[in-house]
């Protein structure tokens, strides 16, 4: 497929994309804990004025750099708060990531290898969610993909001095970025990587062609200007920051994150749906010696791939998200590899699809249902299960379709269909998912409490004393649009607290001394303590209640 049909076909799907990828960025209300923590941090920027330290509820807030914080801000002073403005920088660097990633396909191998490398991508259900999840591991991913591959462009045996010099430097300031989103990983992991490839290769020339000396002045550019501010500002920054939450993340238990070191297996292979079988040829053609080349890209991707892999697999801190910078790297080597995998591959690619798809239609509501428990009501499960099955049931249309085409030897098409079935698989879940945000967010709680209390609703606010008593929700925060009084509780914020105890009550007795003090007030309360405080003969009056928490008033 090549001409003016091809760019037709490439314009087409990037319209598709476009509006896909965007359009269901406010669809359902922000949930705890990732989400609401970084659209509350940024919140409180742009309330506080102060650009330098992030705060959560007041307390300095140092676990990770302040760049998707900047982006988030300045999405709120542009467009407002809102569900949408608060995941825009993550739906932008995703969206970067799969644009980047098509380009460099072409690069690499030429068409169709960049529209088949960007579809694989967009539909990864691992990808195409955190794309659509206010957390930090997209924007790092994508930079730290943008890195990689900008690399890979300036290591080209056809590149010229000038190209070379150019795509060096978008790699150093990349590489910044992603420091300024998580940390020491942006360089860490690619210099891992760069380390681990001149080993095998023993291409040691390559470490002379890393503009070292501009790049790293770059890279301080960007970088250096916030971390000596902060640390000015904030004497306790630097030991928490480099110490705490690198080296105690990486080295000990301290976060409560240990999985076994196979935790991210199943991950990296239901992520990758509905490309899961093909990942495995791409990988062994990949990892295969390039012939004619000194420098091989392709096998650059598998070593990146592998070194980010076990690099978190080993670590004592691990999340889902953690492994999310592999997967542009992953669909340029499954995009490059469709085409020649022929017929006989992508059919059972996508009748995998298709028969998953179906047994998750029918499996879906019953596994679903054992699911419920009294924080996790039967009611709304079921309401999620139409959304499940709808879910599974594109993919298993998709695929059929795709399967149809990939016999009949039509494999660039069979491959856009099987990605427009994973990605419509993927956006109806997430979609639904709305549906069981009473329990994984404050936005219905507070909603009931806006319309209960009416006009009142904005001395709960802004004047009177709110406290959030044995629990925290940063969403409560988000859309209260206010900080809390802290009883008992300190969540992830026992380190800050420590540093600024003022305002902190420690203990149950001190939150009956000040609620006994305030002419009115107002709390949260887990569901099941409620009915304790009242046969403490606290005043109380319900005012709002999810299966959680409740929100009571004085008097």
């Amino acid at each position: 497929m090549t001409g003016p049909a091809s760019r037709g076909v490439a314009l087409a799907v990037a319209l598709v994309l476009v509006i896909g990828w965007f359009a269901t960025l406010g669809v359902r209300p922000l949930v705890r804990a990732d989400e609401s923590r970084y659209a509350e941090i940024s919140r409180e920027m742009v309330s506080s004025g102060d650009w330098v330290t992030p705060r959560l509820n007041g307390y300095k807030y140092f676990e990770k750099p302040p760049l998707q914080y900047w982006a988030t801000a300045l999405a709120f002073v542009a467009f407002g708060l809102g569900e949408w403005t608060a995941r825009l920088w993550t739906a932008l660097t995703g969206f970067l990531a799969i644009l980047f990633t098509w380009y460099v396909g072409n690069r690499l191998r030429g068409p169709p290898v960049g529209l088949l490398s960007a579809a694989v991508l967009a539909s990864s259900q691992l990808f195409a969610a955190l794309g659509h999840f206010n957390t930090l591991d997209m924007g790092v991913a994508a930079f730290l993909s943008v890195a990689v591959f900008a690399f890979l462009l300036a290591q080209l045996d056809t590149a010229s001095a000038a190209a070379r010099r150019g795509w060096m430097l978008v790699a150093w300031a990349a590489a910044a970025l992603a420091t300024l989103s998580k940390g020491l990983i942006g360089p860490a992991l690619p210099a891992v990587a760069l380390i681990l490839y001149v080993l095998v290769e023993r291409d040691w020339r390559l470490l002379a062609r890393l503009h070292l000396a501009s790049g790293v002045l770059l890279f301080l550019a960007i970088t250096a200007p916030w971390f000596i501010a902060v640390a000015r500002a904030n004497p306790e920054f630097a030991h928490f920051f480099f110490i705490h939450e690198h080296l105690d993340r990486f080295l000990t238990k301290v976060h409560g994150r240990y999985q076994p070191m196979w935790y991210f297996v199943p991950i990296l292979l239901g992520g990758l749906i509905p490309w899961t079988l093909t990942f495995f040829p791409a990988l062994f053609r990949g990892a295969r010696a390039e012939r004619g080349t000194r420098f091989r890209p392709l096998r650059f991707l598998v070593v990146w791939a592998a070194t980010v892999f076990v690099f978190f697999s080993v670590s004592s801190s691990k999340l889902p998200s953690y492994i999310l910078p592999i997967f542009p790297a992953l669909a340029i080597l499954i995009g490059a590899a469709l085409p020649t995998l022929g017929k006989r591959w992508t059919v059972a690619q996508a009748l995998a699809g298709a028969i998953g798809g179906v047994a998750a239609a029918v499996v879906a509501p019953a596994l679903l249902m054992r699911a419920a428990r009294p924080e996790l009501p039967a009611a709304l499960l079921a309401d999620y299960v139409p959304w499940v099955v709808g879910a599974a049931l594109a993919l298993a249309v998709g695929s059929a379709i795709a399967a149809f085409l990939a016999w009949r030897g039509r494999i660039i098409p069979a491959a856009l269909a099987l990605a427009a079935a994973g990605f419509t698989m993927g956006q109806i879940a997430l979609t639904g998912h709305g549906t069981l945000s009473p329990v994984y967010s404050a936005y219905h709680v507070v909603a009931q409490a806006r319309s209960r209390l009416g006009p009142q609703f904005a001395e709960l606010t802004t004047e009177a004393p709110f406290f959030s008593v044995e629990t925290f929700d940063h969403s409560l925060l988000f859309y209260l649009r206010r900080a809390v009084t802290m009883v008992v509780y300190k969540d992830e914020l026992a380190i800050p607290i420590g540093w600024s105890p003022q305002g902190f009550i420690p203990d149950r007795a001190g939150f009956e001394r000040a609620w006994a003090q305030a002419d009115r007030a107002y709390a949260m309360l887990p569901a099941r303590d409620f009915d304790e405080w009242v046969k403490r003969g606290l005043p109380m009056t319900v005012i709002a209640r999810d299966p959680r928490r409740v929100i009571v008033q004085k008097p």
